[in-house]
């Protein structure tokens, strides 16, 4: 018997209602629920390689899978059920075998309330211009942070905002600000060359959902340069690797104008990890640098990388500033008795310090 929609949505609702980060199916396995950061069997029939083929015959309805896979073995996506959810995917084939993971995507839109979110990323996505980017590593929540984000423009803002996403998550009411979100490999061939596009599209906001070459780099800088705000994301895990990562993604004699440009033009990074929190929540700790004149002297080169963890702890409060590090935000979090003093001090950079502060307070 066919593998159908209808299971599949039974499937993602049992998800739902264990609220599950995502569902890893496999060929000749039970399904997983991604629960809490535990990977947890589902209580169900193992699914043969036909169950697998026809859960990616129900996602890719449009393409030659079998084609496809034999050219690349591996294809992300989105699929929308009415009334359930969204669901983000990749399709990817090992040992000959067809493997499936689904991200499941909550279909109203965030915002930075609902996330508690500092009032500061409120200021900073109403920028009129500059760089801003917001990085993690892989499940650390920056799509939901971006989206929310965008929705804070479009809830304050009369703009012509353009995203470029691949794939296209969360789907953005008409409010405020006109949106135009557009697919890679729907709407437009990859991020590069929709953001070349979107220069032309009267943009006032730009969206990209993943900043991953020197070529789309190069563009959004080209982008801030010109007047727009500019929103992206990185796979990194703090702001000094942040920055050395754009940098290095261009050849050593380019290198000291993209950091003079970079300097120029970056306004701020949302770094965000995921840590577990009491009663088995997840809590997002989050290092958030606005740039001021000393972090532009260390990004242009005239100063140490390594010493804006120190600028941003000093500017902590400020009104200027209202960034925070990553240990400022861990302690926070702590003291507030979001997580435990064991998942503190693992996820600090330094135990003594946190330590010391601790005492002291």
């Amino acid at each position: 018997m066919a593998f159908t929609l209808k299971n599949l949505a039974s499937l993602i609702s049992v998800a739902i209602q264990h609220k599950a980060s995502d569902i890893h199916i496999r060929t000749d396995e039970v399904p997983c629920l991604r629960i809490r950061g535990e990977l947890i069997p589902v209580q169900t029939k193992i699914f043969t390689p036909n169950d697998v083929k026809d859960i990616v015959k129900i996602l890719v309805s449009d393409q030659n899978i079998d084609n496809h896979f034999s050219a690349k073995a591996e294809l992300d996506g989105a699929f929308a059920i009415p009334d359930l959810c969204r669901l983000r995917y990749n399709i990817f084939s090992y040992f000959g075998n067809i493997g499936i993971v689904l991200r499941v995507i909550n279909t109203k839109v965030p915002n930075l309330t609902e996330l508690d979110m500092p009032r500061t990323l409120g200021r900073i996505a109403l920028q009129k211009r500059g760089l801003i980017l917001v990085t993690g590593a892989t499940g650390s929540g920056k799509s939901t942070t971006l989206a929310a984000m965008i929705d804070h423009i479009n809830e304050n803002r009369a703009s012509h905002i353009v995203t470029i996403e691949d794939p296209i998550e969360y789907m953005h009411p008409q409010k405020k600000a006109r949106i135009s979100q557009r697919e890679v490999g729907r709407d437009t061939e990859d991020f590069a060359s929709g953001l070349r596009a979107a220069l032309r599209q009267d943009p006032d906001v730009i969206s990209i959902g993943e900043m991953r070459d020197p070529i789309t780099a190069n563009i959004a800088l080209k982008a801030a340069e010109t007047g727009h705000i500019v929103f992206s994301t990185l796979h990194t895990t703090n702001t000094v690797t942040t920055i050395g990562r754009i940098i290095s993604m261009f050849p050593t004699h380019e290198q000291p104008e993209v950091r003079k440009r970079l300097a120029e033009n970056l306004y701020a990074i949302i770094g965000q990890r995921m840590l577990p929190g009491i009663n088995g929540r997840v809590v997002i700790a989050q290092e958030i640098m606005v740039t001021s004149p000393g972090i532009r002297d260390c990004i242009s080169g005239k100063d140490d990388l390594n010493r804006i963890p120190h600028i941003i702890s000093q500017g902590q409060g400020k009104s200027t500033n209202g960034g925070q590090t990553f240990d400022q935000h861990i302690m926070f979090l702590y003291q507030k008795g979001f997580i435990e003093k064991e998942v503190a001090l693992d996820a600090v950079s330094s135990q003594a310090d946190f330590i010391q502060k601790l005492i002291v307070e």
